[in-house]
């Protein structure tokens, strides 16, 4: 079911602020600026191996990332897995007993279809799934 890590989300109070030390201390490969309208955020991704560091900054106060921000602080989001069938991954978790955030993908970044597991399921962790984009 699962492919590999697909991304990290950092949450971020500023992309212009945090963006610097990735892209260009770490020396990580940028691959843009995109709004996520849906999710309320402003996201950058950034290359390291076969996988990605997703800076999230949000767009509302209302914004999920909004509140993570205001309880959290700065810091580790959530954990993104490739699936190559999302509808597929969602029902075998179902199944499974997991609890999810969405019963059916939804539009993310880059094209890709999300789905995310409640952390209650995970640990803690906030776990999304992810199938396709670039």
């Amino acid at each position: 079911m699962l492919q590999k890590i697909n991304h990290i989300g950092i949450a971020v109070q500023s992309l212009e602020d945090s963006l610097p030390f990735y892209r260009d201390i770490l020396a990580m490969p940028f691959a843009g600026v995109e709004e996520v309208a849906e999710q309320k955020v402003r996201v950058a991704m950034l290359g390291i191996g076969e996988s990605k560091i997703e800076l999230l900054e949000p767009t509302s106060p209302d914004s999920p990332v909004a509140k993570f921000l205001e309880k959290n602080g700065q810091g580790i989001h959530h954990i993104a897995y490739e699936v190559d069938d999302i509808e597929g991954a969602i029902a075998s978790l179902v199944a499974a007993g997991a609890r999810m955030i969405d019963d059916k993908p939804r539009s993310g970044a880059h094209g890709t279809k999300i789905a995310f597991v409640h952390p209650k399921s995970s640990n803690g962790v906030l776990t999304e799934l992810c199938q396709g984009g670039h």
